[in-house]
């Protein structure tokens, strides 16, 4: 992702689905005006969901999600219409894509009724019109069956599709009062100091997403943002005129900053101000203290948002388990998943500790904490639980008490 580029998990995702050969791919290329997803005549060329961040006038930023055809056959097949059901836990609209000699059937139905379920808009999408148009009595009768606004389109000709734009314009879902990351904390001409330690897991050449939103955020709230290295932290602090606002830490190195830091001065971790913009706060404070009381030899499930090229000292697989191992003195098991895998039962699990969610729009977010919770199982993001486990949670939190 560019640097001016709006993150994908800020983003509106509009997930595409409908049976195999309904022109999904089509539908995609046409309303985007480029040629995104690939097109052919043999039955189910799109297996796997695939993701399309861009710009779609008039709707601005958004992602694109092409599925499996819903009617795809076979032990194969019914894995790849799993796969597509799954993309609704993290779609905002979704569009279902069918053609007159489908109509709205049992595929079609089964994916509505999941939509209705989760509260996701829903646009049904007539395709194909240039080979066989449907009369009025069949938009009428599909219309009511699907009990959603429908559009009546052409893939190859265009027919359409500024209709088509202007219906999501209609659903798209009404926006929640402004969620900030940091912002409502802060006062103009606030001074805020952000700790990022520069290690091997640092990208060259970068800040990584969380720390350029949360400059973002400060400097939108008129307050000042101070950038510096753990290493230099003393300095910063002591060259100050007053003292700052607010201190921002990298969760890795909590204990080092919080030996620092005056006590009277806010401190909280990037983590910490994700779990409360894309997930539950309180959820995943609660998450926490279940750590007092794991059993040995119990499971847990560290789970992250994105793929990237593990370290040495990566703080998924090596930091967050040792830290758990050395501050519980019990023998845990540690089991991983990554980007968009997730599991489907997590009851076996004592425990989930999950990343901070910077790559995930907030519906995946979301689903994936109440997964945890119908499952019984508590749920804990990184920095939540490193600043428990380094004694320092309570201070964490007082910024947002």
């Amino acid at each position: 992702m560019s640097l001016s580029g709006t993150p994908r998990g800020e983003r509106w995702h509009i997930a595409i689905f409908g049976r195999r050969n309904v022109g999904k791919s089509s539908l995609i290329n046409a309303l985007t005006g480029q040629d995104v997803a690939i097109v052919s005549p043999v039955k189910g060329t799109t297996t796997d969901p695939v993701a399309k961040a861009m710009e779609l006038p008039p709707l601005g930023p958004v992602v694109i999600l092409d599925t499996p055809g819903l009617d795809d056959a076979g032990e194969l097949g019914a894995q790849r219409v799993q796969r597509a059901h799954d993309v609704l836990h993290r779609a905002d609209i979704a569009i279902m894509v069918t053609e007159v000699q489908f109509g709205f059937g049992e595929h079609e139905q089964a994916l509505a009724v999941q939509a209705r379920a989760k509260g996701i808009p829903l646009l049904l999408v007539i395709n194909k019109t240039d080979a066989a148009a449907p009369t009025l009595a069949v938009r009428q009768s599909m219309a009511t069956q699907a009990r959603v606004p429908l559009v009546v389109v052409s893939a190859v000709t265009g027919e359409g599709m500024d209709e088509l734009k202007l219906a999501l314009i209609r659903i798209l879902p009404e926006e929640e009062s402004p969620r900030r990351l940091v912002g409502d904390l802060l006062r103009p001409a606030d001074v805020v100091v952000l700790v990022v330690p520069l290690d091997k897991a640092a990208p060259k050449g970068r800040l990584i997403l969380p720390q350029q939103q949360t400059i973002r955020d400060i400097l939108e709230a008129g307050a000042q943002a101070l950038v510096t290295r753990d290493t230099e932290l003393p300095q910063t602090l002591a060259r100050l005129n007053g003292r700052p606002r607010l201190v921002i830490t990298d969760s890795q190195v909590f204990s080092q900053v919080a030996a620092v830091v005056p006590r009277d001065v806010w401190l909280t971790s990037f983590s910490i101000l994700f779990a409360r913009y894309k997930g539950d706060l309180t959820a995943l404070v609660q998450g926490a203290r279940a750590i007092d009381s794991l059993p040995d030899n119990a499971r847990v499930l560290v789970a992250e948002g994105c793929t990237h090229q593990r370290q040495c000292d990566d703080i998924g697989t090596v930091k967050i388990p040792a830290r758990l191992r050395q501050y519980t003195g019990k023998q845990l098991v540690f089991e991983h998943s990554a980007g968009m895998t997730y599991p489907r039962e997590l009851r076996d699990y004592a425990l989930v500790v999950h990343c901070g969610g910077c790559m995930l729009n907030r519906r995946e977010m979301q689903w994936r904490l109440a997964q945890a919770r119908e499952a019984g199982v508590p749920i804990v993001n990184y920095g939540v639980l490193l600043a428990h486990v380094s004694g320092i949670l309570p201070r964490c939190l007082e910024p947002f008490q």
